[in-house]
């Protein structure tokens, strides 16, 4: 691998004119692919194979409406006589028969003549049935039915869209800006030069630019879920930024020991570049690998979160060496700080940890192993949900409406489940629908059922339950299971057959799949981690501290994002808009994301110790060298990921939000306990055992020459003679 991308990185710096020609034009081709056939992107999450999709499925026919978009429209009255004063209800009657008449609207029943009033006689709501998928309702058909509802709010009476309809999520909101901030800085005060700064920022720009102008031109072909994108967008930044410093550091070495640019450029192509692209290559695996869950939105994250990752790798190995070549010796230009006298310098940072870490190895493995084991605590208490309503930021539309349904009508009128009673076995179906209703409403959890929608043969009905919890308590879920429960003694006593579906029910069954998924996952990213790393390094040791410290570092992020996000806490600091489940696919991609990202500094550390005990430094110096020469890297590389992550924290979106501050927490756990402590703390410990490695198995693993040692060592037998330059056969 390093011999070929020696030759890469050489002939991309001679050919730089060319090659940044392609990259140009690609970008442009790619951005006039998206113009031209981009399309929409679905806030549906739906899993095939669930009961509730397989419920929805079967009945769109006999009640096409139950595929369609729907909404809700809240209308509140502070004055006396309340929503049932003359002048409010005027007021609502006119708005609901202007939303019926709306571009995009099937129905609007009048709340008034469906008892749909709260108890307190504060607040009416009003069913909003759009004629089309969720996914394609339009905005101007959303703004539409708000305008729509100007005379009740000329009538002084509050009003608010809330469900499916109104419930908008994964909107990026422009705070990466800031994260790219920080990740300028950072790279400015590591590389010392702007020019030097730039180059990380720069490919990283071209290579997200060309991941998501395709995912754009993709969408008008494929179903994207919208989450999709912003993975993408999160991701490709930081690996983007993260394997160009690679690179661009180590080619400031090359140049410090006086090699020619084009020399540097491709040395460090070679090396770095071999990092890179292994690194690249476990986080594309990890991320492909969420298709094991089985769930396609998942599957489509993960393919495109790949694919930002992949064009990130191309990018890193072919324009940034065109790019250096372009920079030349100038690379340091535009300093930022005076450089300082030739005098002795001290120790190293990174050395003095290195050397504090080697000589007391026990002591800093258990307390890095007791601090993360504290953090993790919080994630045997993980509870799994999908965001609604009440996920949404305080102030917006969809929460005002959530929370308006909540106070006068009770949680449970959030959460309302369908149940569909299939009553064409049954000797007598309006009976049997009867019994259903008879019996479902003695289960404790059920606050009231309203009446049941027929179909016209009388065969098959739609019983709407309304739990007295809402759609993310524990009752809720328990009282689904109920349901379904009593689905044989049903079929016994009336012949009917039950199945629950809504949204709520599709949530908790969407939820209980990706836990499920979870172990099996887990499982695989364990494997391919192992035989990967083993591959790398030729080492058995290696690869199983590698997983473990992967592991370590997935449970500790998973328990900060359960005491924040479910407990509440930080909430000051962080504004969580409601406390909860967490987001039910938030930990097997913070798995998949979390374990490329890991691997990175595993390779970039590791590979140098092992680089140095190849030339035969003894163990511990080995691990004090390895250290020393990443630290610095590895540190800017992992403050530049949590710099990028963190500002998709500060957001309102209730499921980029605690994906950003999971990934945000993993990165800064694994890069600064378990790589920079607990590693060379394990390492030191394994001594010469940590390079131990199966004679039967060095004969079949094929060598990858990672660290560039085979073209080193013919590097060094062709420059011998007369100290000549490289011939260009290499």
């Amino acid at each position: 691998m390093a011999t070929y991308l020696y030759r890469l990185g050489r002939y991309c710096h001679r050919r730089r004119r060319a090659v940044l020609a392609v990259w140009i034009a690609v970008l442009i081709a790619v951005g006039g692919a998206a113009g031209a056939f981009a399309g929409k992107t679905s806030d549906e999450f739906k899993v095939p194979g669930t009961e509730a999709q397989t419920t929805l499925d079967r009945i769109k026919d006999t009640f096409p409406a139950q595929g369609h978009g729907s909404g809700q429209v809240v209308f509140a009255a502070g004055s006396p006589g309340g929503i049932a004063a003359p002048e409010a209800r005027r007021a609502v009657e006119e708005s609901v028969a202007r939303i019926a008449t709306a571009p995009g609207v099937a129905a609007a029943p009048d709340p008034y003549a469906t008892g749909a009033l709260s108890p307190d006689g504060k607040a009416a709501i009003g069913l909003v049935s759009f004629d089309r998928k969720l996914g394609d309702i339009t905005e101007e058909q959303r703004e539409a039915v708000r305008a729509a509802a100007e005379p009740a709010r000329a009538a002084g009476l509050t009003v608010a869209f809330g469900g499916d309809a109104y419930n908008r999520m994964a909107q990026v909101e422009g705070g990466e800006a800031v994260g790219l901030a920080v990740a300028g800085v950072v790279l400015v005060l590591t590389l010392g030069s702007l020019v030097a700064a730039g180059l990380p920022l720069l490919t990283a720009f071209v290579g997200v630019g060309v991941a998501m102008a395709a995912l754009l031109a993709l969408s008008g072909s494929f179903e994207i879920i919208t989450t999709a994108p912003v993975l993408a967008l999160m991701v490709g930044l930081a690996v983007g930024i993260d394997y160009a410093l690679f690179i661009v550091s180590r080619h400031r070495r090359h140049l410090a020991e006086g090699l020619e640019p084009d020399e540097a450029a491709a040395r460090a192509n070679a090396t770095a570049g071999s990092a890179v692209v292994f690194a690249g290559l476990t986080v594309v695996v990890a991320l492909a690998g969420l298709a094991v869950a089985g769930v396609p939105f998942l599957t489509v994250m993960g393919l495109a979160a790949s694919g930002a990752v992949v064009v990130a790798v191309l990018v890193a190995i072919t324009l940034l060496p065109a790019l250096l070549g372009f920079a030349g010796r100038s690379i340091d230009r535009l300093p930022v700080r005076r450089r300082a006298p030739k005098v002795p310098r001290g120790t190293p940072l990174g050395e003095r940890w290195a050397r504090f870490v080697v000589r007391r190895p026990l002591p800093v493995l258990l307390a890095g192993l007791g601090a993360l084991a504290t953090l993790a605590v919080p994630a045997a208490s993980l509870d799994l949900g999908l965001p609604g309503g009440g996920s949404q930021a305080v102030g917006t539309d969809a929460r005002k409406a959530y929370d308006l349904v909540g106070e006068s009508f009770g949680p449970g009128f959030n959460a309302p489940l369908v149940v569909v009673v299939d009553a064409a076995g049954a000797p007598r179906p309006e009976q049997a629908v009867q019994g259903v209703a008879e019996r479902l409403g003695t289960l404790e959890g059920v606050r009231t059922l309203l009446p049941p929608t027929v179909d016209e043969s009388g065969r098959t009905a739609l019983l709407t339950v309304i739990p007295d919890t809402g759609p993310d308590h524990a009752d809720t879920r328990a009282l689904v299971s109920d349901i379904r429960g009593q689905r044989d003694a049903l079929m016994a006593e009336t012949g009917a057959r039950i199945d629950v579906t809504g949204t709520t029910a599709a949530n908790i069954d969407v939820s209980a799949k990706l836990g499920q998924a979870l172990p099996p996952f887990l499982l695989v990213i364990a494997g391919i981690a192992m035989v990967l790393l083993a591959l790398a390094f030729r080492s058995v040791l290696v690869p199983l501290k590698a997983v473990a410290g992967f592991l370590l570092s997935v449970t500790a992020s998973l328990g900060a994002v359960v005491a924040v996000y479910q407990w509440g806490w930080l909430d000051g600091l962080i504004d969580v808009p409601k406390v909860g489940p967490v987001v039910s696919f938030v930990p097997i991609l913070l798995i998949g994301v979390l374990f490329g990202l890991a691997m990175d500094y595993e390779l970039f550390l590791v590979s140098g110790m092992k680089e140095q005990h190849v030339h035969g430094a003894a163990p511990r110096d080995a691990v004090v060298a390895g250290v020393q020469g990443g630290a610095r890297v590895v540190t800017a590389a992992a403050l530049i990921m949590v710099a990028v992550f963190d500002s998709f924290v500060f957001g309102h979106d209730p499921i980029v939000q605690p994906i950003g501050f999971a990934l945000a927490v993993g990165v800064l756990v694994d890069a600064f306990v378990v790589r920079m402590a607990l590693v060379p703390a394990a390492m030191a410990l394994f001594g010469r055992a940590a390079w131990w490695f199966p004679k039967s198995l060095d004969k079949v693993v094929p060598r990858v020459d990672m660290e560039g040692e085979q073209l080193m060592a013919r590097l060094a037998a062709e420059t011998a003679p007369g100290e000549a330059k490289v011939a260009e056969r290499v």
